[in-house]
Order: structure tokens, then C-alpha cells, then sequence
């Protein structure tokens, strides 16, 4: 559990709102330091403060426990909304305000499925998030079984007509998280494969890393002017099971009900704060994570872990002395459904997208940081070297200079804006990801403040840089071992 004890959730408000009234104002310390020595010992002491903070645990666990799930679209989200811009006023942020945009609305029904043949037998499974619904009374029809996407995107037109698609491509487990971007396509792309196919609907095997019943969720595509089929992610356990089955011979038939909704017209939004800055006001740090989750589990490592890391990072940063650059914090809405708050934040602030200094975000869980990757111009390496000195003592190695900084924010990067990645440690994330086990409980609250310190250093050194971020050009570097 950590050095920091779990509070109940009768005690959350309070103890949160004990700590806010401890804290003073952003802006009411010493003054920026003006010399870099004094920068760095001003930054290496905000470093090791922030170790000894809980004030990311104790936003998670408010979240997660007074909210719960925040499905993109839905009134959860929105309660979400409310109680952010409500806790970042009290923490003494400047500006807060909630920028609404509308997105098409999904939520899940009934989602039941069973081996009907040759062995009775339930399997555990989840709507993809996205899928139309079976017919009321559920599809029951023979499983034929595909190794990857490619396999399916291979077989004859028509071949699978009155059957059910299985895809069971295994994803596999590494610190970077790169398994997940070699697998989930399966997730995205095979509905609108096994409907090219003929397919009355597509399983496939979870996009995730454990062996629990606990089948993952995600977004899913459909294409214009291809049938659009129900689609599902069994458990890694019945996906094996089903695998087993069909490996013995002969034709297994399964029958599967999905009852989703959607298509519906429904709003969420972006909750934005600052702290301003003093003589470079007009200049912007942006940290972001993203309010919403999936609906089977709190969202307590994807992405209450995030809110609560970028929220005091920006906090602790102020309170080392008053930032020169203005400090944004962004909790984006609808981030699960395809970034779609971060496009709405695009749109709505493209006036502004010049004067984005840096953006980067928290949005892998709460695992700790253990490499730092830089998308700036060439002229401003020289940042990242004193941004990396700082953070060695965390146990935070140096990265190429290729990144995007995160989710929802790569969005800006790709508009040219320059990008810091701090990469955590993904190991154990994607047994969580996605799943009704997303909880408080997997939060380590000492890994997660190592992070926040990560992201406190950096918001306060880009605050203070000198240097033009955007100078030069973007340098691609080679990574570091």
C-alpha cells in the first residue's frame, strides 16, 4: 500500500479539503529564481518535496470513489466535470472553466455469451466499446478461428457467411507498452473485417496482458459502406478455452446477445485551469490527462491516476515559486472515443496553438517513470539535458527526441507543438486496462508520487526555461538503451 495510508471514503472530502486549506496560493512564495544554479536547486528541492506528497493519491481516490466510471457522454462524466473545476478553484487555480463540445453517445447493455456446442459452457465477455447491438434474441451461430487480423483480412469473400469471426492474436507483456500497439488493431479494425468477410459478428480475444475472467473493453471502428456487425472481446482465459475447443475438431457454435445503444447526440467537455505566469503570461505549459473511462471499472489507473498526478504536479510546481510561462492544466473529455476532446481543445484554441510552449501528459496508470523522451527543437536540447539531471535521481533514464507526450496531447503535437514523454512503467498495466479490476486498490501511492515529481519537475522547468522550445526544429535522436 505504501507509505501512504488508504482513507475511507467517508473521510475523502474532508481530508482533501484539509490538505487544500493547508496550502496557501500559487503565487504566494518566493519569487522565480533568476540564475540557472538557482533554478536547479529551487527545482531539486521541489523534486524531493513532491516524493512526500499524497495529493495525487487523495485526488484519485475522490474521484474514483465519488464518481466512479465516467463513460464519455454520460452524466457520470459529466458529475466528473463538476467536482474537477470544483477542486482545482479550491486548490487555488486561476481561469477554470468547462469548454463543452458534442460527441455520438454509446452505453452498454446486456452482454452475455455461451459455447452452445459441442460443451455447454459461459464465457466471460464485453461489448467493444462502439458496437451495435445482436438481434433480441442473440446470434447463434458456428465460430471460425483466426490467429490475427491478418489471417482474417485474408480469407475468401464470403467464407464466413452465417458464422461468428474469432480473432486470437495474444498480446504481449513489455515495460514500453509496445505489445498493445501491435495488437489492438484487432480491437479497431475487426468488425470491419469480419463484415467484409460476411460474418454475423466478431470476437476477439482481449487486448490485454492477464489471466483473469475479466474480458477488456475498448473503442471500436466501423467503415462506410460495410455491414455493421456486433463486436466483443472475450476474457484471455475463455479465448484460450474457445481456442482449445476448436483445436479439438469440429464445429463449435456459440451463441452471443449484445444489447448496446447508441447513436445518440451527447455532450462532455474539457475542464481547463491555469496558474498565470509573471512575465511570460502569454506563454503556455500544458499538462494533460483525461477525465473520462470505461464503464466497467472506476478508472482509477486509466486515468484518475493522471487528473491526480498532472493536477499536483502543476500545484507543487507554483507553490517552488511563481511560474514565469502560464501553467494550463487540461482534464480532456472523451479521450476513450477517439480524442475527441483533444480536437475539440485544437479547434477551439487555435489562435493560441503558437504560444504552446510544451505539452505532455500522464496517462499510463501509476506505474513509475523510467525514461524521458523530448519532441523539441533542436535548439533547445540543451533544456532536456538539465530537465534529465533532474530527473536521474528518480531512477529516470534519457530517451530519444521523437516523442509526442501522450494521448490526447500528441494531437497538439502534431500541430508542432513541442512535447515532453515521460514514459512509466507498463509491466503490469495492461492487466488492468480496459477491465472491471480497474480500482483504487491497483494505485501504488509511491510510485504514483515519484511520477507526480517527475511531472512537477518538468512543468516547472519549462515554466522557467529560457530557451525557445520550438527553435531550430524538431531533432529526431536516436533512443537511449
Amino acid at each position: 500500500m505504501g507509505r501512504f495510508m488508504h482513507r475511507g471514503a467517508a473521510g475523502l472530502m474532508a481530508a482533501l479539503l484539509l490538505a487544500i486549506a493547508g496550502v496557501g496560493a500559487p503565487c504566494a512564495r518566493e519569487s522565480a529564481p533568476a540564475a540557472t544554479p538557482a533554478l536547479m536547486d529551487t527545482a531539486a528541492r521541489l523534486r524531493d518535496r513532491a516524493l512526500q506528497s499524497d495529493l495525487a493519491w487523495r485526488i484519485a481516490a475522490e474521484l474514483t470513489t465519488r464518481i466512479g466510471p465516467r463513460l464519455a457522454g454520460s452524466p457520470a462524466e459529466a458529475r466528473a466535470r463538476a467536482l474537477m473545476a470544483e477542486r482545482l478553484k479550491a486548490l487555488g487555480f486561476a481561469n477554470v472553466r468547462i469548454e463543452p463540445f458534442a460527441l455520438a453517445g454509446w452505453r452498454r447493455g446486456r452482454e452475455e455469451a455461451a459455447v452452445v456446442s459441442p460443451a455447454p459452457q459461459p464465457l466471460a465477455v464485453t461489448a467493444l466499446g462502439g458496437s451495435v447491438a445482436t438481434p433480441p434474441d442473440g446470434i447463434t451461430a458456428p465460430v471460425v478461428r483466426f490467429p490475427d487480423l491478418a489471417a482474417l483480412e485474408a480469407a475468401a469473400e464470403g467464407s464466413l457467411a452465417g458464422r461468428i469471426a474469432f480473432i486470437d492474436l495474444k498480446m504481449f507483456r513489455a515495460q514500453d507498452g509496445s505489445g498493445y500497439g501491435e495488437t489492438v488493431a484487432i480491437r479497431s479494425r475487426g468488425a470491419v473485417a469480419a463484415a467484409k468477410k460476411g460474418a454475423a459478428a466478431v470476437l476477439i480475444r482481449s487486448v490485454g496482458t492477464d489471466s483473469h475472467r475479466l474480458p477488456h473493453t475498448g473503442m471500436m471502428r466501423y467503415a462506410d459502406g460495410v455491414p455493421r456487425i456486433p463486436a466483443a472481446a472475450l476474457s484471455n482465459p475463455d479465448a484460450d478455452q474457445l481456442a482449445r475447443l476448436l483445436a479439438d475438431g469440429g464445429e463449435v457454435t456459440i451463441r452471443l446477445l449484445l444489447t448496446p445503444d447508441g447513436g445518440f447526440t451527447a455532450r462532455s467537455g474539457n475542464v481547463i485551469a491555469e496558474i498565470p505566469g509573471t512575465d511570460r503570461a502569454g506563454e503556455i505549459v500544458l499538462l494533460g490527462a483525461h477525465l473520462d473511462s470505461w464503464d466497467l471499472g472506476t478508472g482509477a489507473i486509466d486515468d484518475a491516476a493522471g487528473v491526480g498526478i498532472v493536477t499536483a504536479a502543476a500545484r507543487l510546481a507554483a507553490e517552488a515559486a511563481p511560474p514565469r510561462r502560464t501553467i494550463r492544466v487540461v482534464l480532456f473529455g472523451a479521450e476513450e472515443v477517439g480524442l475527441v476532446g483533444a480536437r475539440a481543445y485544437l479547434e477551439a484554441h487555435r489562435d493560441e496553438i503558437a504560444r504552446h510552449m510544451l505539452v505532455t501528459e500522464a496517462d499510463f496508470g501509476t506505474g513509475r517513470v523510467w525514461r524521458l523522451e523530448s519532441g523539441v527543437g533542436r535548439d533547445a536540447l540543451a533544456f532536456v539535458d538539465r530537465l534529465h539531471a533532474l530527473l536521474r535521481p528518480l531512477g529516470i533514464g534519457r530517451g530519444g527526441n521523437d516523442s509526442l507526450g501522450g494521448s490526447d496531447v500528441s494531437v497538439l503535437a502534431h500541430a508542432g507543438v513541442p512535447a515532453i514523454g515521460l514514459r512509466q512503467d507498463g509491466l503490469g498495466y495492461f492487466d488492468i486496462h480496459h477491465t472491471a479490476d480497474d480500482t483504487l486498490d491497483k494505485i501504488d501511492p509511491d510510485a504514483l508520487a515519484q511520477a507526480t515529481a517527475a511531472w512537477a519537475v518538468t512543468a516547472f522547468l519549462a515554466a522557467h526555461a529560457e530557451e525557445d522550445l520550438r527553435a531550430g526544429g524538431r531533432a529526431r535522436e536516436p533512443r537511449g538503451e
